[in-house]
């Protein structure tokens, strides 16, 4: 006798905030990227930190980041590190560039994996999400995904 497979749904892990992360999960839930500069040598930097990862002043202000960048690397996802994502694979995670100079880990969405590149110019696109955690994805800077956004001819 057969017995029915079951799937069930798991909720994606809501970050994990602290007095130090919380301004930037307060923005984010409203669909904003903020990013930390220093006051001492004018750098950004993400993750949000007590210090400066540059010169280590804790002189540190909120910035409301521009919400672009560019794709420094990624991989496509089919088999995520926790099923709770199970039902968005394939999905790309990318490591991208914000024009204000530091990196952070995101999703690029609504684009087909095969035109991501090295390079690509996106743009910030929150959404909503079932998660306690606000997704603050990128997409690409044209209305489609277009396999020649941002690459310049030789």
């Amino acid at each position: 006798m057969n017995t029915p497979t079951v799937l069930t749904v798991i909720a994606k892990p809501g970050p994990v905030t602290t007095p130090t992360t919380e301004p930037y999960w307060k923005h984010a839930d409203r669909g904003e990227l903020w990013i930390q500069k220093c006051l001492s040598c004018n750098s950004y930097q993400h993750y949000p930190s007590g210090m400066c990862r540059r010169c280590w002043s804790e002189d540190l202000a909120w910035h409301r980041a521009q919400g672009t960048g560019t794709v420094w690397t990624f991989t496509v996802v089919g088999k995520p590190g926790h099923p709770a994502w199970e039902r968005d694979t394939p999905y790309i995670l990318a490591l991208v560039e914000l024009d204000e100079g530091p990196r952070m880990m995101t999703n690029i969405v609504d684009c087909n994996p095969e035109t991501v590149f090295v390079g690509q110019r996106v743009r910030l696109a929150p959404r909503a999400s079932e998660s306690a955690q606000p997704p603050l994805q990128f997409h690409s800077k044209t209305t489609l995904c277009d396999p020649d956004n941002g690459r310049t001819s030789p």
